[in-house]
């Protein structure tokens, strides 16, 4: 039998000097939960002696300070609620003013369920803080241990200077227990391991815990000239807008009549006849410019990359295209796509539009190969990087990281019955319900649907579906357009 994998508290007495440990960890406020769900982290806190699913603060590793954020994966499967998302924002931003080197020893399923769309929104917010941190010159570490996956892969996870791997971790975009309750079969073993992570570039290292402080400091002596000052000095206000997280706080039980409601928009944006990006611009674009590829020899039709021009105003637009991911998930080489479409509205100076319309990113061990989880975190570190203005449009399917890659713009339009859910809300049904029966509950719990995410202050403008967008397609493309026309020019 293996020995247990470390927790946080014993990673950091593994590799940090004895006795410079200092938490920054702030009391967690709880007030507004559930009893079901207060009691549910009251027994993860017990378990894991940890009060939350990471553990952040300053110590030193042989000598050199460095600012630290561990994971804990027995806090509820190291998952990142709005609480730990908070905490970990917080923890950036200080070692940023602090001018500490950051270290991240990841451990997490993701997203944390019982909190749903409002929890993996955060992910944007937590990345932001880490570009930020990279941008006033200051190394950024990540440690992935076993395991990590999900939405803490696919953002802050996979945008290390330095990405080193615990032995034997698994390290995936999507965990194992969804993908096979989904696709009915699992997944290829000894693809989602740490060892064929390193083979194929996308992890630097794998590193035992008992390496784990020696290597560090090397790093951070080879690292250590950057410190003392840089050029570039973080500037939120730049790129997408920094939100304060706001602490979650259980709602009532969503009744069967908003249950069925969402779960008619849900399966009506699943619909073969749904107007997509191309309808969009048909009807609501002045012209349009089609473009084609990566740059470097890829190309994916999941994502559609153009010149276009709404209300008068050019932009660049990188659109989600569903005509093409019935039969052909988008994969990697889409999302090396929208990047080139982010450098392109950088270096014109030109609006950048994103239209998110997705069933989901390509679940295949060949997306895995090739770094689909670090794509999709780049397209938010890129995105959330922005110096011109950005409109993100939630056009109707909104499911995982692959939309999440689209979303971060300063300001976000939605289609009425449009949705953004951590993963398909059956995928979810499958972790907390272990089926499917339950996903239209879960999705009404989790807030995905467009009207929700308005109200809690995700989505910036809801543009009504009466009729449904396949009932008059021209309509609601000219609707949709004229929105982010105003939005864009609001910008400028």
């Amino acid at each position: 039998m293996s020995a247990p994998r470390p927790g946080a508290h014993d990673l950091l007495a593994a590799v940090v000097d004895a006795g410079s440990f200092v938490s920054w960890d702030e009391p967690i406020d709880r007030s507004g939960l559930s009893d079901g769900y207060l009691a549910t982290l009251e027994a993860a806190a017990a378990r894991s002696g940890t009060d939350e699913s990471v553990v952040t603060g300053r110590a030193s590793i042989r000598g050199h300070e460095v600012a630290l954020v561990v994971g804990e994966f027995r806090f509820l499967g190291g998952s990142i609620g709005r609480a730990a998302a908070g905490r970990i924002v917080a923890a950036v931003r200080r070692a940023t003013t602090e001018r500490l080197p950051l270290v991240a020893a990841t451990a997490s399923g993701g997203t944390r369920m019982q909190e749903g769309t409002p929890a993996f929104m955060t992910m944007v917010d937590i990345s932001a803080a880490v570009v930020a941190h990279k941008a006033a010159g200051l190394p950024y570490l990540v440690y992935l241990r076993h395991p990590t996956t999900g939405g803490v892969f696919a953002s802050w996870g996979s945008l290390g200077h330095m990405t080193i791997a615990e032995p034997g971790a698994l390290i995936g975009f999507l965990g194992p227990v969804v993908y096979e309750t989904l696709n009915g079969a699992p997944f290829p073993s000894g693809v989602q391991v740490a060892e064929n992570l390193v083979d194929k570039g996308i992890v630097d290292a794998v590193v035992p815990t008992d390496e784990l402080a020696d290597i560090a400091a090397r790093a951070l002596t080879l690292l250590s000239a950057t410190t003392g000052g840089h050029a570039r000095s973080p500037a939120a206000e730049d790129g997408a807008p920094v939100r304060r997280i706001a602490p979650f706080v259980s709602r009532p039980e969503p009744s069967e009549e908003e249950i069925a409601r969402l779960w008619t928009a849900i399966e009506t944006t699943r619909r073969g006849d749904r107007p997509g990006v191309r309808e969009l611009l048909r009807y609501a674009a002045d012209d349009v410019i089609p473009l084609n590829g990566t740059g470097y020899g890829e190309s994916d039709k999941g994502v559609m990359l153009a010149l276009a021009s709404f209300g008068g105003r050019s932009c660049v637009l990188v659109g989600q295209d569903r005509r093409y991911q019935v039969s052909e998930s988008m994969g990697p080489a889409a999302l090396r796509e929208a990047r080139r479409g982010m450098r392109m509205a950088t270096e014109l100076g030109l609006p950048l539009v994103t239209v998110i319309d997705t069933p989901g990113a390509d679940l295949s061990p060949r997306a895995e190969e090739g770094a689909l989880a670090g794509e999709i975190a780049r397209c938010i570190s890129d995105m959330t990087a922005l110096t011109v203005p950005s409109v993100s449009v939630l056009l109707g399917e909104g499911t995982g990281g692959g939309a999440l890659a689209l979303l971060p713009a300063r300001r976000v339009v939605a289609a009425g019955n449009a949705w953004l859910s951590p993963l398909p809300p059956e995928g979810a049904s499958a972790i907390v319900f272990k089926d499917t029966e339950h996903a239209p509950l879960l999705a009404a719990r989790q807030r995905v649907g467009a009207p929700q995410m308005h109200q809690d202050g995700l989505v910036d403008v809801l543009v009504p579906e009466e009729p449904a967008a396949h009932v008059d397609p021209q309509a609601f493309a000219r609707a949709i357009g004229a929105a982010v026309a105003a939005q864009v020019e609001a910008q400028l």
